[in-house]
């Protein structure tokens, strides 16, 4: 049998599987009646006195949700208005307001709207009285923790918010062994991060005052347990692996309102679904536990930006850093991005861990040189160059420059977000996908191919190469990690995610002077489409990572999770029979409506 034929064989028994596991699935709603979550305007929204009983159970902190910019819509010179818009570009602002979304929406498809209620969680104990009061009065139940979701999952109108933000202690363990594990796993250094914590908090705690290092995201404001969930990548994923990876326990109520503590020893199969299932489909997760590694002497990277004078030597340019990355940059110590632009320039943000300014500074030399010495092809715009320092400062305010301070009082001082993640912060997104690109693209008789497909790529969008949301070039013991994790397997052999997207200025609504141009808004779209499918061309059946890829993609669940799906879904009938924890393209979502409100017949 023909390899592609072979491939083609997987890919439809794959397909097969899931299909057949979401008509069975179906089949079972159709046995019973189809649930229809309560909006306020209904006859089943539960009364004042109920709430007032909710309110009670958690302490009071119940609290009514107005929108981001309610003061804005009743008076744009009032105070509540004016600090909104004062503090909208600050993350970590946005992160602490219950209606608070990173992202502003996405055209066409979601909206950032309150949910009526919000419990303030202080602990365990809160959660569930939540998750039992959704459960009990049918509402519609939304999570959120950092805010950060792209896909619009931590909000929803009609409904109940249980937010954990406020759950954010961290705690260090030298020697951690998970409940019910005693004797049969080893200990390990460990910490452990409530629910509401972001990255910046573990990075403080873990690396700047204790010198360790904990696997999680490349951006500070990220909420710790909704990158576990969705498997996390960071800067330095090929030397530590992903965030799911390091999962050592959960503490998580799942929908029967219980408070579970879940790990290798007990509910293996959750604790395996927590582990890059995706986040807000299993339960509220309200504590989680990370084993921590050595510190590396150094972290460093490479940056700079070339413009090439024509396509002919854009293509060039390409080839020549494709090589070069496959060369010397395909290992564990390598990650973050090379842009390629329209404008035929190549911009490095590259990220080292684990060598000496000397030592990155000679693996980029033959490239550096390379450009340099070709003055006709190319221009350097911003200086090429590369170095590293002490790990332990990585994320401490220096003459660098490169983190923004949360200029707020009374917060944290270690509080900051990167430079580079500045624009981000209120995007509203036009277009966005995401590709895997295997390592075998890289190969000497496939490099081509593949230099023609970005080079066409570029020619309607931006292209972002994300070098470390792939795993090719790990270690042996990262890979095995991984493969124990329900990411998508398409991660063990792929080089690197490429994103492409489009965003226009920050469109909350109730912000003053809102005026999005739908047509150019929708032409940026097309562009987006058209730039992923010379990639498809490539890889047609890769994945996309599910915290970033396309809201609208049809065959997501193929395209998240590949042949883990149907174990999956599995485990969500078990957990979640009535499919009370829903996001949009989630696991079990497609028995749901849009919206999430209401169940589907089956077909």
């Amino acid at each position: 049998m023909r390899k592609r034929s072979f491939l083609k064989g997987i890919v439809a028994g794959v397909l097969h599987l899931i299909l057949l596991r979401n008509w069975t699935w179906r089949a079972a709603a159709a046995t019973k009646a189809l649930i229809r979550r309560v909006r306020p305007s209904a006859a089943g929204w539960p009364k004042p006195e109920i709430w007032q009983k909710l309110k009670e159970a958690v302490g009071g902190n119940l609290v009514e949700v107005p929108p981001l910019f309610a003061g804005c819509e009743a008076n744009p010179k009032s105070s509540s208005c004016l600090e909104a818009l004062e503090n909208m570009s600050n993350p970590f602002w946005i992160a602490d307001q219950p209606a608070g979304t990173e992202t502003s929406g996405w055209l066409d498809a979601w909206t950032p709207a309150p949910s009526v209620y919000a419990v303030v969680a202080r602990d365990a104990a809160d959660v569930a009285a939540a998750v039992n009061f959704a459960r009990e009065h049918n509402l519609r139940l939304v999570v959120k923790g950092g805010a950060h979701s792209y896909q619009g999952t931590s909000n929803a109108g009609d409904s109940l918010l249980i937010w954990t933000r406020k759950m954010n202690k961290v705690t260090l363990h030298e020697a951690f062994v998970g409940k019910g594990c005693e004797g049969k796993t080893p200990p390990s250094p460990a910490v452990t991060a409530e629910a509401g914590a972001v990255w910046i908090d573990l990075y403080q705690a873990v690396t700047t005052e204790a010198g360790r290092y904990v696997q999680g995201g490349g951006c500070t404001t990220v909420g710790v347990a909704g990158l576990i969930q969705s498997g996390g990548f960071g800067s330095f994923s090929k030397g530590f692996g992903t965030a799911a990876s390091s999962l050592l326990e959960v503490e998580v109520v799942t929908a029967d309102g219980v408070v579970r503590t879940v790990n290798a020893c007990n509910d293996p199969d959750l604790f395996w679904a927590l582990k890059g299932g995706g986040g807000g489909s299993w339960g509220v997760v309200t504590k989680v536990t990370l084993r921590t590694h050595d510190l590396p002497e150094f972290f460093g990277g490479a940056k700079g930006k070339i413009k090439a004078s024509s396509d002919e030597a854009y293509r060039k340019l390409i080839e020549r850093f494709v090589s070069f990355y496959h060369e010397a940059l395909l290992n564990s110590h390598w990650g973050e991005q090379a842009i390629l632009d329209s404008d035929n320039t190549l911009k490095l943000s590259m990220v080292m861990q684990g060598m000496t300014g000397p030592e990155a500074r000679e693996v980029w030399k033959p490239f550096f040189e390379w450009v340099k010495a070709s003055t006709q092809d190319y221009t350097i715009v911003n200086e090429l160059r590369a170095g590293a320092l002490s790990a332990r400062e990585w994320w401490q305010f220096d003459e660098r420059g490169s983190l923004i301070r949360d200029p707020r009082a009374g917060i944290p001082k270690y509080y900051g977000w990167w430079k580079g993640d500045a624009d981000q912060v209120g995007f509203f997104i036009t277009g966005f996908d995401s590709v895997w690109l295997p390592a075998s693209l890289l190969a000497e008789k496939q490099r081509g191919r593949l230099t023609d497909a970005l080079l066409a790529s570029s020619r309607s969008s931006t292209v972002e190469l994300h070098f470390n949301k792939g795993l090719a070039g790990a270690s042996a013991d990262v890979l095995a990690a991984a493969k124990q994790t329900a990411t998508n397997p398409l991660i063990i052999d792929a080089f690197c995610l490429v994103i492409i997207a489009n965003a226009d200025k920050p469109a909350y609504p109730g912000l003053p002077d809102v005026n999005i141009n739908k047509e150019a808004a929708r032409k940026d779209a097309r562009a987006v489409d058209r730039a992923i499918a010379e990639l498809r061309k490539l890889v047609p059946h890769s994945g996309s990572y599910v915290s970033e890829s396309n809201y609208f993609n049809r065959s997501w669940q193929e395209a998240f999770w590949g042949t883990n799906y149907p174990r999956l879904q599995t485990i969500k009938v078990k957990y979640d029979p009535s499919g009370l924890f829903f996001v949009h393209h989630g696991v079990g979502s497609e028995t749901w409506s849009a919206d999430g409100f209401t169940q589907l017949a089956s077909e």
